[in-house]
């Protein structure tokens, strides 16, 4: 069962100690089946828009008090985008500045190996979703450390492949 109410307000967010909000995120990611049902090796990732519906990025949102970081990247991919799924190794940190504040924020980036998209869920009247190869998503994504993220997501599946590749040589 998924919630189907977002978390609201600040009493719980989490900041550092130079004050600065902390904040996690992740890419939502799978591959695309082929025209014959199998899975292929083509990376697709979903991208969200914002509240106002402007601009397009990752699922992001407060690191609360109550929860660990993979914890509040899970949550914000069910509130921000309506997909489940398996929360992998971090990406990496990134100092940023909000636009909506002007303030330096903490970011924190996670992939999250999709495995259910929900019909519903809680931002669904307010953000758009949608599905699309890497290059799309780097062009449209509006934020540098996301696209930092996804950049070092790929070079990690790249690898992870390659390294899958080479052991099943030595198998045949």
């Amino acid at each position: 069962m998924v919630c189907l109410v977002s978390r609201t307000g600040r009493h719980l967010q989490r900041y550092d100690n130079l004050g600065r909000r902390q904040v996690v995120g992740c890419i939502p990611y799978r591959y695309k089946f082929s025209s014959d049902g199998t899975l292929s090796n083509e990376l697709e990732v979903l991208v969200i828009s914002s509240q106002k519906g402007q601009k397009l990025m990752f699922p992001k949102g407060g690191w609360e008090l109550d929860e660990s970081r993979e914890e509040a990247a899970l949550r914000e991919s069910i509130e921000e985008a309506g997909v489940l799924g398996n929360v992998e190794g971090e990406l990496g940190k990134w100092n940023f500045i909000s636009k909506r504040h002007g303030l330096i924020y903490e970011g924190y980036m996670f992939p999250l190996l999709v495995k259910e998209v929900l019909d519903f869920w809680p931002e669904k009247s307010v953000r758009q979703r949608a599905w699309m190869n890497v290059e799309e998503a780097r062009d449209v994504c509006q934020h540098w450390w996301m696209k930092e993220a996804l950049d070092i997501l790929v070079e990690r599946l790249n690898s992870l492949q390659q390294q899958k590749n080479k052991i099943s040589q030595f198998v045949l």
